[in-house]
């Protein structure tokens, strides 16, 4: 079986920075050679939301708080529209969504057990940083494939609703401080994690020297946005 970075890709396809907001300077980087084909760059979309609604309805069920399971509600409500729009758009291409995400089933079940925190919080924390960081990175990928992407792009620019996650961090650090340092030791390591999947999905075998310069300016947006979103939760990146 070929994991997700070793499926081939065909020539030509262009990875491009892409901001959050058309309306502003968009800065874009092209990487020729480096996006995968637009198969494996749906499947994975798709397959990786299916993952966040299945973490965070764990969550639910774990939450003793009603005032939790709430606010975790909707933000599996947010993920499985998000999941939804990817399939249609895979259906509309006269793609089986259920083909196309299989292959990423297996490494990608993996990468999510390996960022499931021992405490609820910390997994909490997992779904906000990896999310948050591969949603950036599917956005930057999107320039690749014309109105697939832009599709694509929409759909991950909707309302992820995970500020109610926030909160619930955010108010386990007030109740008790020393909630900070071991939340940010974890985000710390989610990132190593969340980066060896972008990575992978770039180039079979790994990237060379060449490719590192030019994955750079992406990689060191994606870092800027971790940091930010790390910041407004009070902890460090």
């Amino acid at each position: 079986m070929r994991w997700f970075w070793q499926r081939r890709r065909p020539p030509g396809r262009v990875l491009r920075l892409r901001s959050r907001d058309e309306a502003s300077d968009v800065r874009r980087v092209d990487f020729e050679q480096l996006a995968p084909d637009v198969a494996t760059y749906l499947g994975q979309a798709a397959y990786l939301q299916l993952g966040y609604v299945e973490t965070i309805s764990a969550l639910i069920e774990r939450s003793p708080e009603l005032s939790h399971k709430e606010s975790l509600s909707r933000a599996a409500g947010a993920a499985l529209l998000k999941h939804q729009g990817l399939l249609d758009l895979i259906r509309d291409r006269g793609e089986d969504p259920l083909r196309l995400m299989l292959p990423f089933r297996e490494p990608l079940d993996v990468f999510r057990r390996a960022t499931h925190g021992a405490r609820a919080l910390e997994t909490m924390l997992s779904v906000h940083i990896t999310a948050g960081l591969l949603d950036d990175f599917y956005l930057s990928l999107s320039g690749s494939y014309g109105d697939t992407g832009r599709r694509v792009a929409a759909v991950l620019r909707a309302d992820a609703d995970r500020s109610a996650l926030v909160g619930i961090i955010t108010d386990a650090i007030a109740a008790d401080d020393e909630w900070r340092s071991i939340l940010s030791m974890w985000g710390r390591r989610l990132v190593g994690d969340t980066l060896l999947v972008a990575r992978g999905a770039l180039r079979p075998g790994g990237l060379d020297r060449a490719d590192e310069k030019q994955v750079e300016p992406v990689f060191t947006q994606l870092l800027a946005a971790h940091s930010k979103r790390m910041t407004a939760i009070g902890l460090d990146a």
